[in-house]
């Protein structure tokens, strides 16, 4: 395949087996004094993992996986902060409702995990899907986020959107509906395969303990519907990021980081849309799935850049 960061580089130019309640694949384990619950919130139950002390970070995951991406993560950070890792509504063991998969209402589902934890501010890291959720929360709850680190995905409506939508490697942000569903039931292994293979800079760079475990989990009742949903949102959180955007601008530092064989510096140009204050970097030897391919190194660009000094307007 050809790397995003390359497909979008004309872009730059012009624009300078699982069991309910626990993840016990092997490797798939939170630490053991991590608390595992089911918080019901804004309609939804969501699945949380939650350890540690300090400031609080929630970590926020992307399709084709779920909060278990976060392990490697969630240990290194619970040394020294407080992790909340939920899987989003309708993936993983959160529950599968009906509706609410545009980013605004799941920015809520993070707003009731905070509250049900009694946690008032944290820093949010987010990859893939879980980008489009962190944007809305730190737009709707500026005083709650403390720092925001958005990972290798766009932001629907955000600075380059329409150009990165001509993409031919995203074509599944269409696909979906009733005969979709149909065509990948009993087939969500093919169906994620292509994602893994893809997006990552070499198909074995994506385990196949991990494609095992999250082909299982997207096999339960509703979570291939979810994950449809998920996409099928996208022109409506276009419209509220938009109607943020015209009002104002993200207040709090930005990491904006990009798998260097995936969207690389792209990040960087989507977030300098909405923020004054965006920190680029670059996730080395790496496509789209940052947490399998190079671990190390994404979790040492995530804690140097939490343990910089907020801004006094952000303090």
């Amino acid at each position: 395949m050809r790397p995003l960061a390359l497909l979008f580089a004309p872009l730059l130019m012009g624009l300078a087996a699982v069991a309910p309640g626990q993840a016990s694949a092997q490797g798939f384990d939170f630490p053991p004094d991590f608390t595992v619950r089911d918080i019901a919130t804004n309609g939804a139950t969501i699945h949380v993992r939650s350890g540690g002390s300090g400031p609080a970070v929630v970590l926020l995951h992307g399709y084709g996986e779920t909060g278990d991406m976060w392990i490697p993560m969630a240990r290194d950070l619970a040394r020294d902060h407080t992790v909340i890792v939920p899987d989003l509504r309708g993936l993983g063991l959160s529950s599968k409702p009906a509706g609410g998969f545009d980013k605004k209402t799941q920015a809520g589902d993070v707003a009731g995990v905070m509250d049900a934890l009694g946690v008032k501010r944290a820093d949010v890291v987010a990859h893939d899907i879980g980008n489009m959720v962190a944007f809305q929360f730190a737009a709707q709850h500026p005083e709650r986020v403390s720092r925001l680190v958005l990972i290798d995905a766009p932001v629907p409506g955000v600075g380059p959107w329409e150009e990165i939508l001509k993409n031919p490697l995203l074509w599944h942000f269409r696909f979906g509906g009733p005969d979709m569903e149909r065509l990948v039931a009993g087939r969500e292994r093919i169906y994620l395969d292509r994602f893994w293979n893809e997006f990552s800079a070499s198909p074995d760079h994506f385990p196949e303990a991990s494609r095992e475990h999250y082909a299982q989990l997207y096999a339960l009742p509703g979570a291939m519907h979810s994950g449809f949903a998920q996409f099928a949102a996208f022109d409506q959180d276009a419209i509220d990021n938009r109607e943020f955007l015209a009002h104002g601008r993200l207040k709090m530092p930005v990491l904006a980081l990009g798998g260097e064989k995936s969207f690389g510096p792209t990040m960087a140009v989507v977030m300098r849309a909405a923020s004054d204050q965006v920190t680029e970097g670059i996730v080395p030897a790496s496509g789209h799935w940052i947490m399998e391919e190079n671990p190390d190194a994404t979790i040492r660009l995530v804690r140097d850049f939490l343990a910089l000094p907020l801004p006094r307007a952000a303090g």
